[in-house]
Order: C-alpha cells, then structure tokens, then sequence
C-alpha cells in the first residue's frame, strides 16, 4: 500500500467555492484519490481531497503560524 500524507476525508459540513484548476493538477487529484481509496473501494472525488490538503498546507506552514501569532 501507498503511504500517503492525506487520511480519507471525514465528514464535515462543507462551504461552497468554486475554483478553476489546471487540467494537469485535476488529473492528479484524481490520481492520488485512486490510490488514496482502499483496495476495493470506489475512489475519492478530486473536490473532496482539495479541502483536506489545503488545511495540511496551512497546518503545516511554519511562516503561516508565526504570522498568525499575537505580538507581545
């Protein structure tokens, strides 16, 4: 199995956006869904694979978090 950084997406009350994306990052999405998806099962939809790695981005992006902290 491939390891992956991204879980299955949970459940979660979404918000809708639209957003245009390159033809080639869409068919990566569609990619990592298929491999993302466990074997047998039906693979995740490129929209809902976005949201996750979007706040793994954020989460991990140290410049993001030492901006966002309160100045003393």
């Amino acid at each position: 199995m491939v390891k992956l950084k991204l879980a299955p997406p949970a459940d979660d009350k979404p918000v809708r956006i639209t957003v245009e994306l390159p033809a080639g990052l869409h068919r990566d999405l569609v990619e990592y869904g298929r491999l993302l998806a466990a074997a047998g099962a039906s693979p995740i939809e490129p929209a809902r694979l976005i949201a996750p790695m979007l706040e793994r981005f954020i989460a991990t992006d140290r410049g993001f978090a030492k901006a966002r902290r309160p100045k003393i």
